[in-house]
């Protein structure tokens, strides 16, 4: 008797594993957590003891939100450091997305705190036209912080590759129907004096010449709408807006500090100046 195999019926294992009834149908329908045995006459599932802690771990996963296919993954690879590794791969992915719980909270409560309105921190600027090595594309604003990463990565490389210096803080140029429909086309360039030539997606750029009101955001760029938000309402009460893309200035980031809490982006709406102190 005591090598005996320990059966218990669905509705006793969905007790024991606190899974339903129909989950546990559904995992058996997927191949996630199979019965033991089925009767071929009834379709009554059996499923062992042994089985409850495999129904323990799959349960946890997913008060983890582990997708299915992944833990069905796990279960399947006997190499422990493999699973071991997908575990914790799920496991960053979840500390990602915490941070970013974290700090659209921590927005929403700034945001239903009384606060200024911010026009002090508002710059009004005439900039020159410049020259510089620059990559344009078509984006989708999905892609845009990812993209922007991978094109001031390339163009720093680039630059210093050709043994040029950079005048001044990389920027962006971005045309309307990146905000407007999400999708369209961004420059990103850092200013030269001399000449890049062209390799890869870089080539020469010219920007040209702009009055813009300058406002500023620190942080990571998925927070940069409260700064835009900010800018348009002081040009909508101090000054004239004009058609033209949005300009922004990149004074701090990746290549400075991993910490997106110190990063610093000016971003420039196109203005009409009309006086001599710009207002």
């Amino acid at each position: 008797m005591a090598g005996m195999t320990a059966y218990l019926s669905i509705g006793d294992f969905s007790r024991a594993s606190h899974l339903t009834v129909k989950t546990l149908r559904h995992y058996h329908r997927i191949g996630l957590l199979a019965p033991a045995a089925v009767d071929p006459h009834t379709g009554y599932r059996r499923y062992t003891t042994d089985q409850l802690a495999v129904a323990q771990v799959v349960r946890r996963f997913r008060r983890l939100d582990m997708p299915l296919e992944e833990i069905q993954a796990v279960l399947a690879t006997p190499d422990p450091y493999t699973r071991n590794e997908r575990i914790v791969a799920h496991l960053d992915r979840l500390q990602e997305q915490l941070g970013r719980t974290q700090r659209a909270v921590d927005e929403l409560r700034d945001l239903l705190a009384p606060g200024t309105s911010g026009d002090d921190a508002v710059e009004l600027r005439s900039v020159p036209e410049v020259s510089g090595a620059g990559i344009t594309e078509i984006v989708a604003a999905a892609d845009s912080a990812a993209w922007l990463q991978g094109a001031l990565g390339e163009l720093h490389a680039t630059v210093a590759a050709q043994r040029m210096t950079a005048t001044g803080p990389a920027g962006g140029i971005y045309a309307d129907e990146v905000f407007t429909e999400h999708r369209g086309t961004a420059t990103v360039f850092v200013p030269c004096a001399e000449a890049v030539h062209p390799v890869g997606r870089v080539r020469p750029v010219t920007v040209p010449a702009a009055e813009l009101a300058i406002g500023v955001h620190r942080g990571a760029p998925d927070g940069a709408d409260r700064a835009y938000a900010a800018l348009a309402g002081y040009v909508a009460r101090h000054t004239l807006g004009i058609p033209g893309p949005i300009r922004e200035y990149y004074l701090v980031g990746l290549r400075d500090t991993a910490d997106t809490a110190k990063w610093r982006t000016e971003i420039g709406w196109p203005v009409f100046l009309t006086g001599v102190d710009g207002r």
